[in-house]
């Protein structure tokens, strides 16, 4: 059921909006006892979730007793993150989820479903795990919160992505990464249907019922001023509110170029992007749209490791980024490797298959690092002066001397292709 709709590729909702539209929502949900809400963390704070998380505590005060961000694997948020974040929401009621050993399993979704889904790229079953709290909390409303904008593991981010990855265990994480890395990241980006949607909506439908989860998405784009702005919100517990989002996404987040992109200079917000581990959606999000031989430049001030997980960032020492057949070659002789699938996925969504360049340009992360894991090097202070964040554009950017680039400042809030790629 859709408790609250209001959306459109134009449309700029104010705060006010946002905060109506909630409590209209939640006025429809009824009274509820023991409210757990289910946000994102810092990387994702461009979705609205850290006001409209502040805006469902300000409704339900007492009631409201516990915050989970759904982290998946990434670092805990600091005091001063959830204070950023979330504003006056009290610090006492966040909890931090612990993926590797505070989850219980619900269920199993079946190898069988899993091959005929993936197209036999993958037959092992999926455990469908989530944070103990939403099992064992005794609440009566799991509130998850978030953005639905294109992403390279599932197509589209958010709706059950948010309970069954972001609140998930070793295994479901690790699982659901390796198979849509597996069945092909450029076939699933901008899609609200692929493999693995189609598996955690399996597991929603089979063992996620008697979990009291209502959606709240968010829908943000750029408005003609280059400013992020919500142009939707969808509130409801079934499929629908996420694909209306995900419709709406799709027109806002996606930008068709006309032509592949010969360089492609990418700027990382220092408080979002730490680690390649999330520094690499400019890669990810870019791919589709950049020509052969062409060159992505990636400006990353905040770089200070490859894994926000200890394990995962030895592992991408280790291996490095490298085409798709040298990293299942990894997985097939060696423990380290097929033990942590999600770590594989991400070291073949952050290949360029050898055809195009990335060249990274860090504060705290050496050349020898960089080079290290199969991407160039460039030093950040020159290239800052030569590509400027605060005098370029999004987009097409002509520059003295005649070289002619195109700009993003956040990859994280959409997805760009050509047309052919995009179809096929």
């Amino acid at each position: 059921m859709i408790y609250f709709e209001k959306g459109g590729k134009d449309l700029e909702l104010s705060r006010d909006d946002i905060r109506e539209g909630l409590n209209l929502a939640l006025d429809r949900l009824g009274r509820r006892k023991k409210v757990l809400a289910i946000p994102p963390d810092i990387t994702r704070a461009h979705s609205l979730a850290g006001p409209i998380t502040e805006m469902a505590w300000e409704y339900y005060g007492d009631s409201m007793t516990d915050i989970l961000p759904a982290l998946g694997t990434h670092a805990p948020m600091t005091p001063a993150e959830i204070k950023k974040m979330y504003g006056a929401t009290p610090a006492s009621l966040f909890r931090i989820h612990n993926w590797r050993t505070d989850v219980v399993t619900l269920g199993e979704v079946p190898g069988n479903f899993v091959q005929e889904v993936s197209e036999g790229r993958v037959s092992y079953a999926w455990p469908a795990q989530v944070n103990r709290l939403l099992v064992e909390g005794g609440h009566d409303l799991l509130l998850s919160i978030g953005q639905v904008v294109p992403h390279e593991v599932i197509g589209m981010a958010n709706h059950n992505k948010n309970i069954f990855v972001g609140t998930g265990g070793p295994e479901g994480i690790n699982k659901s990464h390796f198979l849509g890395a597996a069945y092909g990241m450029e076939r699933i980006m901008g899609r609200a249907k692929s493999p693995v949607r189609d598996v955690l909506n399996y597991a929603a439908r089979a063992f996620g019922a008697g979990l009291p989860v209502v959606y709240v998405l968010t829908v943000v784009g750029r408005n003609s001023a280059g400013l992020l702005v919500p142009r939707g919100l969808f509130i409801g517990d079934d499929n629908d509110c996420f694909e209306k989002a995900a419709a709406l996404s799709l027109e806002v987040n996606f930008e068709m170029v006309p032509e592949p992109l010969d360089k492609v200079v990418v700027y990382l917000d220092p408080e979002e992007f730490k680690s390649t581990w999330l520094g690499n959606k400019s890669i990810y999000r870019t791919r589709m749209a950049i020509a052969d031989n062409g060159q992505l430049v990636v400006l990353a001030p905040g770089l200070k490791e490859f894994g926000e997980d200890p394990e995962i960032d030895r592992l991408i020492r280790k291996y490095g980024y490298r085409t798709t057949p040298e990293i299942l070659d990894f997985v097939a002789n060696n423990d380290d490797l097929r033990n942590n699938l999600s770590a594989a996925a991400h070291l073949i969504h952050g290949s360029t298959e050898q055809r195009f360049s990335v060249t990274y340009c860090p504060e705290n992360l050496t050349r020898e690092e960089i080079e290290s894991v199969n991407y160039r090097y460039a030093d950040l202070q020159m290239m800052l002066r030569k590509y400027d964040p605060g005098k370029l554009k999004d987009g097409f950017n002509d520059l003295p001397g005649g070289e002619r680039i195109y700009f993003i400042s956040n990859p994280a809030t959409g997805l760009w292709s050509t047309k052919d790629k995009f179809e096929n």
